[in-house]
């Protein structure tokens, strides 16, 4: 390829990768507040989240993009930009799933840890802050780091917008060079460094998160017990 068109591709690159950034930032914020509301002790809250969790897992991302771009604007008289319209259609629908590995990690935790912060007067809030996302946390690493790979995946959706995505950039460089195998090969390769890059970081910030509650596996391959003045609450003091 020539250098214009390996430049095409670099930008490409850059904008997968800040719209990767982007709607994962959303997905985040998305997962925690709607996944938290799942757990939450009035109904009506945790039926407007779980409501909002079936209907963007239900539905494509592909047509919810075309829907945040083409049907939504005119109905408010204004036009997103392609980045913005992808951010808010995979981060909304990437938080859906997130939500539910939030909910699971929060409600795995033992129900002992939550007793005993009740029994030290804790505020809902203390007791979430203090006990249950410390310990629920590490245990959300795999699983959303499957689900960032699936959105890195899914940004290339976008290129159905007419968005400079590296899907997008390599099918123009396609066409300009009439080969499909080679530009085709090169793509994988890039999207698959990337999600090797982004599970590397992952399981580094995985260990480090286990690492701060007393959870490192050691050489042996056991796992130690928490440490009391790690999980917020002593192994006994929920009991007592």
């Amino acid at each position: 390829m020539t250098s214009g068109l390996w430049e095409l591709v670099l930008k490409g690159i850059w904008v997968t990768v800040q719209l990767l950034v982007f709607s994962a930032l959303l997905a985040a914020a998305v997962s925690f507040v709607v996944g938290i509301a799942r757990t939450h002790r009035l109904w009506i809250v945790r039926f407007l989240a779980g409501f909002y969790t079936e209907v963007f897992r239900g539905t494509s991302a592909l047509i919810m993009i075309f829907w945040v771009f083409f049907v939504l604007p005119p109905a408010f008289g204004w036009q997103l930009v392609p980045m913005w319209a992808g951010t808010l259609a995979l981060g909304l629908t990437y938080g859906a799933y997130g939500s539910e590995i939030v909910r699971g990690a929060l409600n795995s935790v033992d129900p002992a840890q939550r007793e005993g912060g009740i029994a030290l007067s804790f505020t809902p809030w203390q007791r979430l802050r203090l006990i249950l996302l410390p310990q629920a946390v590490p245990e959300m690493i795999p699983p959303f780091s499957n689900l960032l790979i699936e959105l890195l995946k899914g940004t290339a959706l976008v290129s159905v917008m007419g968005m400079g995505d590296l899907a997008f950039s390599g099918n123009l460089v396609r066409l300009a060079l009439q080969e499909s195998a080679e530009i085709y090969t090169y793509i994988l390769l890039i999207y698959f460094v990337i999600a090797f890059l982004l599970t590397r970081v992952m399981r580094g910030l995985e260990k480090r998160l286990k690492a701060g509650i007393g959870r490192v596996p050691e050489r042996g391959g056991k796992v130690p017990m928490p440490r009391p003045e790690t999980t917020g609450v002593g192994a006994g003091g929920g009991a007592s």
